[in-house]
């Protein structure tokens, strides 16, 4: 019983205490339509040698990034981490500590973070950014409660540009703190309809630049529209190389910028951990959720650091804290830091212009294909493209031959009604013969005269 130590006298004591008659009892505020009728279909128990072959067996069904042309984006994105990366965050020091409740003792730990924030700051244009949040996702929605706070209003306008996942995160959370949001209809150029949106009830509007189609927009006359209406602007950013080359969310406003910093530092993962930007105009540093690192001097005035404006609330009474968030990825923060340090802000921009020269010839390739229309007309590293066939039947058609061509819109936002809409996003690790490869690929694959599998 290596693994379930609880014998069933165990469990009936445990219920007994709890005062419930049985585990039915125990889970009656669980709904019935929330509840399995039955065993998971799963395989039976075996033991521990025969677990591992069988899940070395599903593990090597996964296909990893970079085993062929690779052109997936949608919030993930696909770029070289050096392996002094890597070197660093395994050390010890770093691969195993956590900050204590008397932080203090951790200086090195709350150096990183110090660091972390100030270049966070920097890139967002902000003022100020906390110790980094779980992803970009739960962000974007803590961003949402933390505007709905700052202006006591409970209606937040969420751009048809906003990453889908990142919408149902924010929906998921708002929901229970009574927070009414209003999702716009996705579309490429969401501009015009945003500022439509905003009324005199409105806490915020939340805005993606690049957006989910790839689409840059200079948001500066939302937030003048959001800040003449009393509301904040929250702009969240999903491809963090991106600072390199564009205007900051400060620049163009914003009163609270969120990003996912996965693309720099930290690898795809099959899908994480990853690691939240977040920050804010100093005025509303108060309301920041998570955790805020200060620079400070000791006793015998040397440099110190410490955990700042976090009051008890955010660790004991969890119904007056700003937020429930209670830990940091604090090792894919220091990815982030280290990798940021290494980069520098020239190489930052070098990286950047790469990704962009990058996109700016898939474009170009991708409008020699027959039957593809680009709908991206002002983009970083992504494009989204109209195909004459389902998306996702062009996906598995290219998978066959060996090419992981993109994220089809369907599979992110299924009741958009974009079946025939592909997201491609290049990297500097996509070589140039890859996108010839795809782009004839593509060629082969698409019948402009039926719209068909040839």
């Amino acid at each position: 019983m290596r693994y379930l130590p609880l014998t069933a006298d165990d469990r009936a004591e445990m219920l007994g205490v709890i005062g419930a008659a049985d585990i039915d009892a125990l889970f009656s505020d669980t709904p019935a339509s929330a509840r399995l009728k039955g065993p998971v279909e799963l395989p039976r128990h075996q033991g521990e040698l025969e677990v591992e072959r069988e899940l070395a067996g599903l593990a090597a069904r996964n296909r990893t990034a970079g085993s062929g042309p690779f052109f997936c984006g949608a919030g993930a994105y696909r770029h070289h981490v050096p392996a002094s990366v890597d070197h660093i965050i395994q050390r010890s020091e770093f691969l195993t500590s956590y900050t204590p409740y008397q932080p203090e003792i951790a200086q090195g730990t709350l150096q990183v973070l110090f660091e972390f924030q100030t270049q966070v700051a920097a890139l967002t244009g902000m003022d100020v950014a906390n110790a980094s949040m779980y992803d970009g996702s739960t962000g974007c929605a803590e961003a949402v409660m933390m505007a709905s706070r700052v202006t006591r209003r409970t209606r937040a306008v969420l751009s048809g540009g906003l990453h889908p996942h990142y919408a149902e995160t924010t929906r998921t959370l708002a929901q229970v703190a009574g927070i009414q949001i209003e999702r716009l209809t996705a579309t490429v150029d969401a501009e015009a309809a945003v500022i439509a949106a905003i009324d005199a009830d409105t806490a915020c509007v939340v805005v993606q630049t690049p957006n989910v189609f790839g689409q840059v927009t200079d948001v500066s006359a939302i937030a003048e529209a959001a800040h003449a209406a009393g509301a904040l602007l929250i702009v969240v950013t999903t491809e963090a190389v991106s600072y390199g080359l564009l205007k900051s969310p400060g620049e163009m406003g914003a009163d609270i910028a969120v990003a996912e910093g996965q693309s720099i530092g930290n690898g795809l993962n099959f899908g994480g951990p990853y690691v939240g930007l977040f920050a804010v105009r100093e005025k509303l540093v108060r309301q920041m959720p998570g955790r805020l690192c200060g620079e400070t001097v000791d006793a015998e005035g040397r440099r110190g650091f410490v955990l700042t404006l976090s009051t008890r609330e955010q660790h004991i009474r969890r119904d007056k804290a700003t937020s429930n968030i209670c830990t940091n990825s604090g090792l894919c923060a220091l990815a982030f830091t280290v990798h940021m340090s290494l980069l520098g802000e020239e190489g930052l921009r070098r990286l950047a212009l790469i990704n962009h020269l990058k996109a700016r010839r898939l474009k170009t390739a991708l409008q020699g294909v027959p039957g593809v229309q680009v709908l991206t007309s002002r983009f970083f590293n992504e494009l989204a493209v109209r195909l004459p066939m389902n998306a996702d039947d062009a996906v598995e058609a290219l998978a066959a031959s060996g090419i992981l061509s993109g994220v089809p819109y369907s599979r992110i936002d299924p009741q958009a009604g974009m079946d025939d809409v592909l997201l491609l996003a290049v990297t500097e690790t996509t070589p140039d013969g890859d996108i010839d490869r795809l782009c004839a690929a593509l060629t082969g694959t698409l019948s402009p005269e039926t719209g068909a599998v040839s």
